[in-house]
């Protein structure tokens, strides 16, 4: 009768199976707050990297963008050049990102947005910090002064988008907006407007004027700043 040889020796789990076990009931007992970014980043890098050690690669990418807030406001095109990447953990973060920027809109379309001034500004904070060129964009409200939509009306360069009045009364026109909130935002970081900027404002708030919409605010965003016209006498 043969036998099996005694030093066979059994194959071991990998190691990172145990760690990702942990990190599951950290994060189930605890929350949020019991984990480092790069460790929620993780928890989503398993689902889309099932048989890897993501460890390095989410600390590698929290280095690379700066902060978790710009990681995720990564154009989904870059992230999935990145070292290490593919194209399944590219998708799950942008995902998730849409996922928080689609609740938070959600959110701010229950309530007067004059009210929620907080809320607002992280919105847009989340949504406009991170792009590399300039995007006007505006909130269309209605006359309880809650948002009827969100949109971009024009992109241009790193330093500079065009804006239409004409273009932006007709908009607002079909919508039935009764008051706008303007935004745009300057990839340099430094909120400031400059003299376009203000002659621009003036001639869309001589353009609302007619139609007898008002003009709330123009918020220039930058990297964890703003500039409020409306604040800063402007308009």
């Amino acid at each position: 009768m043969s036998t099996e040889p005694s030093n066979i020796i059994k194959k071991s789990k990998p190691h990172y199976t145990g760690h990702r076990q942990r990190l599951r009931e950290r994060f189930l007992i605890g929350g949020a707050d019991a984990l480092q970014d790069y460790e929620l980043l993780e928890l989503i890098l398993f689902m889309a990297i099932p048989r890897k050690d993501v460890k390095p690669l989410a600390k590698d990418l929290l280095e690379t963008s700066g902060s978790l807030s710009a990681l995720m406001s990564t154009p989904h095109s870059v992230l999935s050049q990145m070292d290490n990447m593919s194209e399944n953990a590219a998708t799950a973060i942008k995902a998730i990102s849409a996922i928080a920027q689609r609740m938070m809109k959600q959110d701010l379309m229950e309530k007067p947005v004059l009210n929620n001034w907080t809320r607002l500004m992280d919105y847009s904070h989340i949504s406009m910090d991170h792009e590399t060129k300039e995007h006007f964009r505006i909130l269309f409200l209605n006359k309880k002064n809650m948002l009827i939509a969100d949109e971009i009306q024009a992109s241009g360069t790193v330093d500079h988008t065009p804006a239409y009045p004409r273009e932006i009364m007709k908009r607002a026109l079909e919508l039935g907006a009764t008051a706008m909130i303007l935004m745009h935002n300057h990839p340099s970081g430094d909120p400031k407007p400059s003299q376009a900027d203000v002659e621009m404002t003036k001639m869309i708030a001589d353009a609302a004027s007619t139609f007898n919409i008002a003009i709330h605010d123009h918020i220039v965003m930058a990297r964890g700043s703003h500039f409020s016209f409306k604040q800063e006498g402007l308009i």
